[in-house]
């Protein structure tokens, strides 16, 4: 596998798209780089690189806002102990997080025809895809931070929605783990909407003329905890097992707004759900 000589051991550093790891020698990067790698991941790369040097020039005032406080500014979290740590998101969260609010808010990415464009050697085609919904798929390895995206992607969803007019995003958030164990996980990251405090995610009051965190107004259900639906927003958080053994779909569809999934799956034994060899998050949003 090759990773390239100048590859920074700093898993805080920006990467150049010149000089990531793709699955294959050193020798074939000039040749094969591309017809190595997943489709639209160059090219996105690319565009993302670009942007993020321009001061994500064309996002919205509140993805720009959000970007700028996550990614830019100073940050300083506590340990149980009281003793301050500098906090600061990887690299690898950073691009993932830059990246779906670009195809979202630069990209203007509203369906599968808009998305297929960026496969620049033309390996992906419509028919691929029988969903008529929106779905936005990030690839990430065990341990990189899943959840921490996940978070910073549903408060971009969530403050979206609530700062930006005529925004199809969503205040309204089914999460999905693939077993009782992850459940258990992210149900003590986000009980009490833990992560969003603990984390920086919600800028301060008044940060770039916003009341973040008075207006994070949300409710988190768990999966057997169903509480009255909050109108300025729910999280609801489920096993994967229900989904298919309940009838959780129908009852999610009757809400009236958009809504943003998010599938964090991983290898199933269940022969009904699809066998994954990779983790991945997916973002979908749904009409």
């Amino acid at each position: 596998m090759a990773l390239h000589k100048n590859f920074p051991k700093d898993k805080f550093q920006i990467l150049d798209p010149a000089i990531r790891w793709f699955p294959a020698d050193e020798d074939l990067r000039k040749e094969g780089y591309e017809k190595l790698l997943p489709p639209f991941v160059p090219e996105l790369r690319e565009k993302v690189a670009e942007w993020r040097a321009g001061n994500y020039e064309g996002a919205s005032e509140t993805s720009r806002a959000l970007l700028n406080w996550w990614f830019k500014e100073l940050h300083t979290i506590y340990a149980k102990d009281g003793t301050s740590i500098a906090f600061q998101y990887y690299y690898a969260q950073r691009e993932a997080v830059e990246t779906i609010i670009w195809i979202y808010d630069v990209g203007k990415v509203a369906n599968k025809y808009d998305l297929i464009k960026f496969d620049k050697l033309g390996r992906v085609s419509p028919n691929m895809f029988t969903e008529d919904w929106l779905r936005f798929v990030i690839k990430m390895a065990t341990g990189s931070g899943k959840t921490k995206v996940m978070s910073l992607l549903l408060a971009w969803s969530y403050f979206h929605k609530l700062y930006e007019e005529n925004s199809e995003l969503s205040k309204n958030f089914l999460l999905i783990t693939p077993n009782i164990i992850v459940l258990d996980r992210i149900k003590t990251d986000f009980e009490g909407l833990k992560i969003f405090y603990e984390d920086p995610i919600l800028p301060d009051n008044g940060y770039q003329g916003q009341n973040w965190q008075d207006d994070f107004q949300i409710k988190l259900h768990l999966q057997d905890e169903v509480g009255t639906i909050s109108k300025s927003g729910n999280i609801f958080l489920t096993n994967i097992h229900r989904v298919y053994e309940g009838d959780i779909k129908r009852r999610v569809l009757r809400m009236r707004t958009h809504r943003i999934i998010f599938w964090e799956a991983r290898l199933s034994a269940k022969p009904m759900i699809q066998k994954l060899i990779w983790v991945k998050l997916c973002a979908m949003l749904m009409s």
